[in-house]
């Protein structure tokens, strides 16, 4: 499956409210331009059309073809500092950095005086929200000014400066450590997930250990604990130590909680944080802690003074939904969570360019094992179907494996099996070319290619023993995170008890409340 390439002017126009289109229309009209300008003429195609189309906008004669790529790029750049303008975009680091403008344009002018005053109340103000980049900046351009500014204190605000350059240097220079390591660590995560053995967990120890930085806990800043938290909450995912994903995960959220301005300058970190930690939640099954924090997560987004632009509603919508179908895989509820789908479906419709492909893949999957939960395999195999034809994605190996697996399932499940033979083979040869499967998957697969040699009266008793051989694997430390992704256990003691599988997980979740 392959999505629409996307202009990315079309895009941007697309995503203008009505506010902002009638921002800048007015920003144009400041500007004294003619209302015929080819700009806002093909602003105007741009906001009509259904869909990019190259043709229909050369057709109306504004330009010839040589020339729209230069006029695309104008438009472009009219709209962004517009948009600039907006007041429901000016947050605090625009607010900053426009200040340091200021003072640069004033610097220029020779006006020495002025230009330190604006960028000392600047660097204040950047130092108080952990904006320690620009304040670097900041007090940069200040040693320029004060070494041509001459004034009788000169020796001892050189002393201060440099002093206060050293520190924010320091304090970037870890933080700049920290965030990198923790990109590097998710980096690994999505292209191989959890680690599968001792030799995979020495690598990735080594990895870590490595590119850790030294650090006194307290002498960071809210900047570098957030950025350390992260760092220690992909190492705990990687190595699936959820006990301390739901450590790092709660300090990183009580980071926020403790600092509550910082939710507001940070919402994305903030939202992160919270999806970390209910997803910490769902694998350790702490089902009160899960609703508590999912249902917190959910009143907090809807507060008046927590900031939505379209990124941040995109995200909350990602995490809340999420979280909402991993709740009734807790409980069970599959059938009660099918409602979620249409809703969850019409809402990727809206954030269509906001939300990335590989998450979009995540609610398929998701989707998909709340049908077959229902029991429509059918349904099931529709979404499962998206995810495998999908060829233009780099998705997380275990993710592919276990769509093919529950994909197999699923046919069975449906009495599609005219080509079950033909589908085992396919989804063998994929899975071979993994370096290391689960001795779960291996036995899985191994039990599928038996099936069409074993008589129907035997099909109970292949059940009966392939479950008593996945069982020693739930206390592995490495094989039973198999089973995060695919309750193969659970399935089969369906098809040996001769239950629905909604009905034996929900049995499973009141026992663990009891």
């Amino acid at each position: 499956m392959t999505r629409e390439q996307k202009d990315n002017l079309f895009v941007l126009v697309k995503s203008l409210s009505k506010s902002e289109k009638r921002q800048f229309k007015l920003y144009v009209g400041r500007l004294g331009v003619n209302e015929d300008s080819k700009f806002l003429t093909l602003f105007n195609i741009l906001d009509k059309l259904p869909k990019y189309d190259e043709a229909t906008i050369l057709k109306k004669g504004i330009v010839k073809k040589q020339q729209l790529s230069n006029l695309k790029a104008h438009l472009y750049k009219q709209i962004l500092i517009s948009l600039r303008l907006n007041p429901s975009h000016q947050d605090i680091r625009i607010q900053i950095r426009e200040q340091l403008d200021f003072a640069t344009i004033l610097y220029h002018k020779g006006l020495y005086k002025q230009s330190l005053k604006i960028l000392d109340k600047a660097k204040n103000l950047a130092i108080a929200n952990e904006e320690k980049n620009i304040a670097y900046e900041i007090v940069e351009l200040e040693k320029i000014i004060e070494s041509q500014y001459i004034t009788r204190s000169l020796s001892n605000r050189a002393d201060e400066l440099t002093v206060q350059a050293k520190e924010l240097s320091q304090q970037n220079v870890v933080a700049s450590k920290l965030s990198n390591l923790s990109l590097q660590l998710y980096g690994l995560f999505l292209k191989t997930g959890y680690v599968k053995n001792d030799h995979e967990h020495q690598i990735i120890t080594k990895y870590y250990q490595d590119r850790l930085p030294d650090y006194d806990i307290n002498k960071l800043g809210f900047r570098e604990k957030l950025w350390l938290y992260k760092a220690k909450l992909w190492y705990s995912f990687l190595t699936v130590d959820f006990l301390s994903c739901y450590k790092f995960a709660s300090k990183w959220v009580d980071l926020f909680y403790d600092n509550k301005d910082m939710i507001v300058l940070n919402p994305v970190f903030f939202l992160r944080g919270n999806h970390y930690l209910l997803e910490a939640l769902f694998y350790l099954r702490q089902y009160d802690k899960f609703k508590e924090t999912l249902s917190k997560l959910e009143v907090i987004t809807q507060e008046k003074w927590f900031p939505l632009d379209d990124n941040i509603e995109g995200l909350a919508f990602l995490y809340i939904y999420t979280n909402k179908f991993n709740l009734h895989f807790i409980e069970g509820s599959f059938n009660e969570g099918l409602p979620l789908i249409d809703e969850v479906l019409e809402q990727l419709k809206n954030y269509d360019n906001r939300i990335d492909e590989h998450h979009v893949m995540v609610f398929y999957y998701k989707i998909a094992s709340m049908y077959f939960g229902a029991g429509d395999n059918r349904g099931c195999i529709q979404f499962l179907e998206k995810i495998i034809s999908n060829k233009s994605l780099q998705m997380r190996e275990d993710l592919l494996c276990f769509s093919r697996i529950l994909n197999l399932v699923a046919h069975y499940e449906a009495g599609l099996d005219y080509n079950l033979d033909t589908l085992i083979k396919s989804t063998y040869k994929f899975l071979i070319k993994m370096e290391d499967l689960y001795e779960v998957q291996k036995e899985f697969i191994k039990f599928l290619r038996g099936l069409g040699d074993i008589y129907p009266h035997e099909v109970k008793r292949e059940f009966t023993k392939l479950h008593q051989k996945l069982k020693e694997f739930e206390d592995d430390p490495y094989q039973s995170r198999a089973f995060l992704y695919l309750d193969i256990i659970s399935w089969l003691e369906s098809k040996i008890e001769n239950r629905p599988i909604g009905d034996i997980i929900r049995d499973k979740f009141q026992k663990n409340l009891t």
